[in-house]
């Protein structure tokens, strides 16, 4: 889930979409799947470009012409982490746990090329537009299950993947059982050595469900770092924050320079910082669990 400043338009009559994709002149598409009402709006500054959003809460952007242009600010920042969990070009076997309309898979595919990827997405209609509309290249390693984010983790070979990225939401907001230190634990399992946990998550205000996840992570990793926008930080507004962990030291200098030099705000908090951050907050367990919290009204306008 990401911010958007693009203005709703109204729906035009579906014209066959291409080989290469959808098209602008083709104009928005709205349609119902399995998570709630899609809609594939196009991007008013690009003109392959496309959001994705499911029930007005902007999910991904898809730049068909250059599948590395990542449009949201938490879309980025994972893909800063992609970029340092291995020198470049080196491929990657990347698990994604939540794959809306697979722009951090297209990422991967394109500045990792020969990449082995697989996508729990449990959403099969969303999946089925997003191929239709939004097509992936040929070539690309990309296998998408329609299954339960944490099922798929479950059956995930041990220490079969070098990066695990949970981008789960169920239209707003992440379920609870996708939260926990179980699940985290199946994470770590998963990860082969040296790989890297990364996760996207959305709060607001006093951050409680963003702090509860640092301190479930914490249970599982010694190596932590949080990024996201100072303004929600300070509880100013609510927003994406990007958790990285990992049980061999993360390249945090680097990882603030690339943050700082993006075109969106962002700060990294890790070692201290980041301890005083959870402020004694308990790890969310499955007994304890709850999904994050419902964005306020008029959020994403």
């Amino acid at each position: 889930m990401g911010r958007s400043n693009r203005a709703a338009r109204s729906p035009e009559p579906a014209l066959t979409t291409g080989p290469d994709g959808r098209t602008h002149a083709q104009g928005p598409l709205i349609r119902p799947v399995g998570s709630g009402q899609a809609e594939l709006r196009p991007d008013r500054d690009r003109p392959h470009a496309w959001s994705l959003l499911v029930d007005g809460a902007p999910q991904s952007l898809v730049d068909l012409a250059d599948p590395t242009h990542l449009g949201f600010e938490y879309q980025r920042r994972l893909g800063h982490l992609i970029d340092l969990v291995a020198p470049p070009g080196r491929p990657l076997t990347v698990l994604h746990l939540g794959g809306g309309a697979l722009t951090l898979a297209r990422y991967v595919a394109a500045t990792r090329p020969r990449s082995r990827q697989q996508v729990a997405e449990i959403d099969t209609a969303l999946t089925e537009l997003v191929r239709a509309e939004l097509p992936l290249e040929r070539g690309w390693q990309i296998k998408v299950r329609g299954a339960d984010a944490r099922d798929v983790l479950e059956r995930t070979p041990e220490g079969s993947v070098d990066l695990v990225i949970t981008d789960v939401f169920s239209g707003a907001r992440t379920p609870a059982h996708c939260t926990t230190v179980e699940f985290t634990t199946l994470a770590a399992r998963a990860l082969a050595p040296g790989g890297w946990y990364a996760a996207n998550l959305a709060d607001g205000g006093a951050l409680p469900f963003a702090r509860s996840q640092v301190a479930t992570l914490g249970a599982v990793f010694p190596e932590l770092c949080l990024t996201a926008d100072p303004a929600v930080l300070r509880g100013k507004r609510f927003g994406n924050l990007v958790l990285a962990a990992a049980h061999t030291p993360l390249p945090i200098a680097e990882l603030t320079r690339r943050v700082a030099s993006d075109s969106s705000h962002g700060r990294v908090e890790h070692g201290r910082a980041l301890a005083d951050f959870t402020a004694g907050t308990a790890p969310a367990t499955d007994a304890t669990a709850a999904p994050s919290p419902t964005p306020p009204p008029g959020v994403f306008r």
